[in-house]
């Protein structure tokens, strides 16, 4: 789902930057998670203080049961339905991601998530931490490809066991994530513990993913060379086979406009006011002791 969002000009739940690679994620005013990126790229160390609230109202069964009636579970309809509700819902919240511009609110279409990552979430989540890109020696469980932004509950927890059932029966909502580019993660909005009962059941979850739309002109441009080499292709097609053929370069073609179209674009990032002293600051006040190593 693509939407057009006319404000605020500055949300509640937002990205500020500060020199020295130093991010912080603030929600009303408070500060829920710190990072610095390390200066080879290679990855960032992160911080959670444990004050994130989810800007959605819990999902109730009935409204999960209710969806999934509707549509078939799993099913674009049904994606649609959830990627709606949500988006209005993060329209009205006070402490939400939503700003000024468009917007995307779909299923992964560029296959980040690695199937071999999911297991590491419920076995290595600290709240201080570090996530690797590329690898290059660090920790096999620093590869993991979502960020929650609190503590995952326990999977025997009341909440989570009730989510386990609704996976079961196979109505369980998605979970809403938010892509970060200055983490170069997404981190979950919303869905903390219907994911932990997704592992828990030993599934994969599915992932709504949040992010800024990239400008048309751009996608538009990048487009031409996809369509042009697709029109030459069938252009040279001959046979009785021909008319599979065009169709399966016809749904490939489709992908590939679709994985342009859903490119996030860059997340916006606040200047911390203060500056690096004043972050540093905050960092000491809120997470004692945290001292990442962001210089290798």
């Amino acid at each position: 789902m693509r939407m057009r969002v006319e404000g605020p000009a500055k949300p509640g739940l937002r990205m500020e930057s500060a020199d020295g690679r130093r991010l912080v994620l603030v929600q009303g005013g408070v500060p829920v998670l710190f990072a610095r990126q390390r200066v080879t790229r290679y990855g960032l160390h992160y911080a959670r203080t444990g004050r994130y609230v989810s800007p959605l109202a819990p999902l109730r069964a009935e409204l999960a049961r209710t969806v999934a009636e509707f549509a078939e579970p799993g099913s674009e309809e049904w994606t649609d339905r959830w990627a709606a509700h949500a988006g209005a819902a993060l329209r009205a919240a006070d402490d939400g991601p939503l700003h000024e511009g468009e917007w995307h609110f779909a299923p992964d279409a560029r296959h980040w998530f690695a199937d071999c990552n999911w297991p590491k979430l419920l076995a290595h989540d600290p709240d201080r931490g570090h996530l690797t890109w590329f690898g290059y020696g660090d920790p096999d469980e620093d590869a993991r490809d979502l960020l929650p932004l609190r503590a995952l509950s326990h999977p025997e927890a009341p909440r989570v066991k009730a989510y386990r059932r609704q996976y079961r029966e196979g109505i369980l909502p998605p979970v809403f994530a938010w892509w970060i580019s200055g983490l170069n993660s997404p981190v979950v909005l919303d869905g903390h513990d219907r994911l932990t009962a997704v592992l828990a059941e030993g599934g994969r979850p599915r992932v709504l993913l949040l992010s800024r739309a990239m400008d048309a002109a751009w996608v538009a441009l990048w487009v031409e060379g996809p369509v042009r080499e697709y029109e030459l292709r069938l252009a040279a097609l001959e046979g009785p086979l021909a008319p599979v053929r065009a169709a399966n370069q016809s749904r490939e073609l489709a992908a590939k406009l679709q994985a342009f179209d859903r490119t996030p674009d860059l997340t916006r990032a606040w200047p911390y006011q203060g500056g690096p002293a004043a972050w540093d600051a905050a960092a000491a006040a809120h997470i004692p002791g945290w001292a990442p190593d962001a210089d290798r």
